[in-house]
């Protein structure tokens, strides 16, 4: 095990080299950054309620969050994410907390929250039992009839980039997809280095049993990217207001469409404690 002994030496080297504070603002972060906050908004209390960000990295959604007069608590096992998420709240006027933990064992007593977003356990935690354990412990910690919110990778996403580059033909890289569409197992090939490391990559069934096994109920899931990331011109439609405009209106019609999430890079499932 690595000195960091929340997560493992390859997680905690992938993020400790890449700049995770910046990713939201380039490629399709933000298509990402919007639609998740979109998204989120639906779900948050009509008054200041209690946010815990598990995954929360160096803190973008938890200063949006404390920017809207929630108590938000960042919980995150990289050090380096603490250490910018505290740099960035320190500038806040609304600042948010942060604290090194990981989302199996939340340091926070019963029913402390209303809303607990797993921005990176359910596609970090290979292991179905240990995703469980996560989700279990947000359904503990949450108040009755508080939100789970939970972001997973698509089974599909590598195997929809590699056909669009062409790095599908690669061995190696065919080998890591088949693998993710069989099994939902990611494990990138030493070939191809700066890929996420070690992860999990769901079906979107697979995703709700999941969520409904630790206990929560009123599941719904949405596509966060949908497909209009297929566009191949998207770049040059999202510069475009009213091509942007048709592309956001596409994907929030069919955002619970079940017969097209497989498209979307992302999915985010909401569900409710009893």
């Amino acid at each position: 095990m690595p000195q960091n002994k929340l997560i493992s030496s390859d997680i905690d080297a992938f993020y400790a080299g890449a700049a995770e504070d910046k990713r939201l603002t380039y490629g399709l972060g933000p298509l990402e950054l919007e639609r998740n906050q979109e998204l989120i908004a639906r779900h948050l209390p009509a008054k200041s309620g209690v946010i815990m960000d598990v995954g929360g990295g160096p803190g973008v959604y938890a200063e949006w969050l404390a920017g809207l007069g929630h108590t938000v608590h960042l919980i995150d096992p990289v050090h380096k994410h603490i250490q910018q998420a505290q740099k960035r709240a320190a500038k806040l006027k609304k600042p948010f907390k942060s604290m090194l933990g990981e989302a199996r064992q939340l340091d926070f007593p019963d029913r402390a929250a209303d809303v607990v977003i797993l921005h990176g356990p359910l596609y970090h935690l290979q292991k179905k039992e240990d995703r469980l354990k996560a989700m279990q412990e947000a359904y503990r910690v949450l108040k009755p009839n508080g939100v789970l919110l939970g972001f997973a990778i698509n089974h599909t996403v590598s195997t929809l980039t590699g056909l669009l580059n062409g790095m599908i033909h690669d061995p190696q890289f065919y080998a890591m997809c088949l693998s993710e569409l069989q099994t939902g197992i990611h494990n990138p090939p030493a070939s191809w280095p700066g890929i996420l490391p070690e992860a999990f990559f769901h079906k979107p069934n697979e995703l709700l049993e999941e969520v409904k096994e630790a206990g929560f109920s009123s599941l719904e899931l949405f596509a966060v990217e949908g497909m209009i990331w297929l566009d191949s011109k998207y770049f040059e439609s999202r510069s475009n207001p009213e091509k942007k405009a048709a592309m956001m209106n596409l994907l929030k019609t069919n955002e619970q469409n079940r017969e097209l999430l497989a498209f979307s890079p992302h999915m985010m499932v909401c569900g409710r404690k009893n």
